[in-house]
């Protein structure tokens, strides 16, 4: 049997070799202890919290209860969170803030210097949704304190951010609702002007006491036109000339108590004509005096929220100052670096044994 096909064969071959093995190993681990020696030591610091639930943003309700509200935002409301977060105003600022064109000595008046500090910054600066739904930003940096103070700058301008379009929702909401009040005291001005109107016209100033008085009057004017009208016959009946001053007398107030019957009764009828109207108008304006009064409650806790600090995230930790390094692992470097070394060693050795006996010169120059 031919030692090449099987595993002693392929011992053999390893055994022969082993000296240039053994010296590819040392050199490849020598080599990645220099070069994992002059690496940069980087630190990582992160910062976890929870997006807030823009419920809290919202004023009270004026007229009714207030319901349950949440305070942890939904998955809608983290993904807002994470994609402030990645965005390139957050990256700017921060590249603007610590100056990392001077920390990454980048040259800022190069063609591509935007786009190589973006870079650099991208691969040092994390954004992740861990396993219990909480929002982490991290950042690594050469420097301790730098890594830190970047990680916690991120989350504030993330906050910072996210209160800027909750606050500008609410500032497009104040300006709908004052307009609203606007068109409502415009509407309200015309309903006054009407209800003066029909009340003039009809004579109708008060609905709950005029209708009442008229009637009252209507009835004591007819008691005593009756009461004048019996004394009268009674009268007419007796024959003493004295009592003729007095009969006409009392014709005059009957006559009287006619015009005003009519007159009362006249009243009382274009009353009943122009109450329905005035108590239409009178329900109407009550009503958008109501809902007047609501709406600009309703603003002025909008305006107070608005001017208000808005929470937008919980923080459940800050971001620390590093003690221990991220990167490089210069142990699994070079442990890394010698397997790698041993097996490509291995492999080469096995080809080369295998393929020997071939004269490779007479395939090269073959015609």
């Amino acid at each position: 049997m031919d030692h090449k096909d099987n595993l002693l064969g392929v011992l053999k071959t390893l055994f022969k070799w082993k000296k240039q093995i053994i010296t590819v190993c040392i050199i490849a681990g020598v080599g990645s202890i220099v070069i994992s020696l002059l690496m940069d030591n980087y630190y990582e610091s992160y910062t976890t919290f929870y997006a807030a639930s823009p419920d809290q943003a919202l004023p009270e309700p004026v007229g009714m209860e207030a319901g349950e509200r949440d305070y942890y935002g939904e998955s809608e409301d983290m993904d807002r969170i994470l994609t402030i977060a990645e965005s390139n105003e957050v990256a700017n600022y921060l590249i603007q803030r610590f100056k990392l064109y001077e920390h990454y000595d980048i040259d800022s008046t190069h063609k591509f210097a935007a786009f190589n500090v973006g870079k650099a910054f991208r691969s040092h600066y994390n954004v992740k949704k861990t396993k219990y739904d909480a929002i982490e930003i991290s950042v690594e940096d050469k420097e301790p304190a730098m890594a830190a103070a970047m990680a916690n700058a991120a989350r504030d301008k993330v906050s910072e951010i996210a209160q800027g379009i909750i606050k500008g929702g609410q500032d497009l909401k104040i300006k709908t609702m004052k307009q609203t009040i606007s068109d409502k005291i415009d509407y309200l001005r015309v309903l006054n002007d009407s209800m003066q109107h029909v009340r003039k016209r009809f004579g109708v100033y008060n609905t709950l006491t005029q209708s009442e008085g008229l009637a009252k009057q209507i009835s004591q004017a007819e008691s005593r036109k009756a009461r004048e009208t019996a004394r009268r016959g009674i009268l007419a009946g007796k024959k003493k000339a004295i009592w003729r001053d007095t009969i006409s007398m009392i014709d005059a107030m009957v006559s009287g108590m006619d015009q005003q019957l009519i007159k009362l009764n006249s009243m009382l009828d274009l009353f009943n004509q122009g109450v329905g109207q005035v108590e239409l108008l009178e329900q109407i304006h009550e009503e958008a005096s109501e809902q007047m009064s609501l709406d600009q409650e309703r603003l002025k806790q909008l305006e107070a929220k608005r001017n208000s600090y808005i929470n937008t995230i919980f923080v459940v930790e800050n971001g620390e100052v590093p003690l221990r390094k991220s990167r490089p692992k210069r142990s699994i470097i070079c442990l890394a670096a010698v397997m790698i070394a041993f097996l490509l060693s291995i492999i080469l050795i096995l080809i080369m044994d295998v393929y020997k006996d071939v004269n490779w010169r007479d395939i090269v120059y073959a015609k």
